[in-house]
């Protein structure tokens, strides 16, 4: 019966929120292309989860994979409604605000990101961190983050999206002190450098870049640490241009970063152009796309 009401609510609460909390036109917007083979995968393992959760109804861990695997699949109302379920259930799990926090940047809900995120960072104050199981494996099969990276990533990346540069930092040095992998260090340093940049603290952020030396162990985030490099003068930005030929969110992330390398130096047009490139494809979930996005409003 828990099962049974629990997709009974979320199938009522999505006809009455699409359009309070839809107006922007993401809740219902198609997810980003993929392909046959993906879709079918995913389908299965959103099944699996929802079998798993049927025979551990108690299981946080259960219900958090359940809205994952709605969110892989671009039913980001639906995951959302999932994780609200879980801080329900389990007010003091952060997990499910540090997940819905970052499904309601993907929904463009900025403020209330920032909430969720926040109160994920309240409740994981003072504890050890844990590593984040990875719903899409890397080549390598290690997963490259942590819940407490995650949350202060997304958070900082909730306040910059907003302008809120000053808070962006802060969230940004917190993650920095999380960021204990090569992944997650360029990853971390990439917008910390950026958040530097558009405060105009040249300086702090040449210092940023100190850790990041060539030939790092780096293996999700090379669109990240190729951006660094290019940041310390060891890489052009052409040839990064070059590379990101492809529309996929990490060619949207060396894109943006390049973008706004432009645009912090005062090449205004290039930088522009470029933003325009990246929010005329589908890929409108991923993070340069919502940057670039946010950039092009603003100015």
């Amino acid at each position: 019966m828990q099962i049974r009401h629990f997709i009974i609510t979320i199938l009522c609460t999505l006809l009455l929120c699409a359009t309070a909390r839809g107006q922007n036109g993401f809740s219902t917007r198609t997810p980003p292309p993929v392909s046959p083979e993906a879709k079918q995968e995913m389908l299965a393992k959103l099944k699996e989860a929802q079998a798993h959760y049927k025979a551990n109804p108690n299981s946080a861990d259960a219900l958090i994979w359940v809205g994952r695997r709605h969110a892989y699949l671009g039913q980001f109302m639906v995951a959302n409604f999932t994780f609200s379920e879980g801080i329900k259930r389990f007010p003091n799990d952060a997990r499910f605000y540090r997940h819905r926090g970052h499904r309601h940047i993907t929904l463009r809900h900025f403020d209330d990101a920032i909430k969720d995120l926040k109160k994920a960072a309240q409740l994981v104050e003072g504890k050890p961190d844990e590593i984040e199981p990875d719903g899409q494996p890397n080549e390598r099969n290690i997963p490259t983050s942590t819940l407490q990276f995650n949350i202060w990533y997304h958070l900082g990346l909730a306040y910059y999206l907003t302008g809120q540069n000053e808070k962006a930092l802060d969230a940004y040095r917190e993650c920095l002190k999380v960021s204990k992998t090569p992944d997650r260090l360029v990853a971390t340093t990439h917008w910390l450098y950026m958040t530097l940049r558009r405060l105009n603290r040249t300086g702090e952020a040449e210092k940023a870049l100190e850790p990041i030396t060539e030939g790092m162990d780096v293996i999700e985030n090379t669109g990240y640490y190729r951006l660094l490099l290019m940041y310390k003068g060891i890489l052009s930005a052409k040839s990064l241009l070059d590379e990101a030929k492809g529309d996929s969110a990490a060619s949207h992330s060396v894109l943006y970063g390049v973008g706004n390398w432009h645009l912090y130096n005062g090449r205004r047009e290039p930088a522009l152009q470029i933003f325009r490139r990246i929010t005329s494809s589908e890929q409108w979930t991923s993070f340069g796309f919502i940057a670039a996005e946010a950039d092009l409003k603003s100015r």
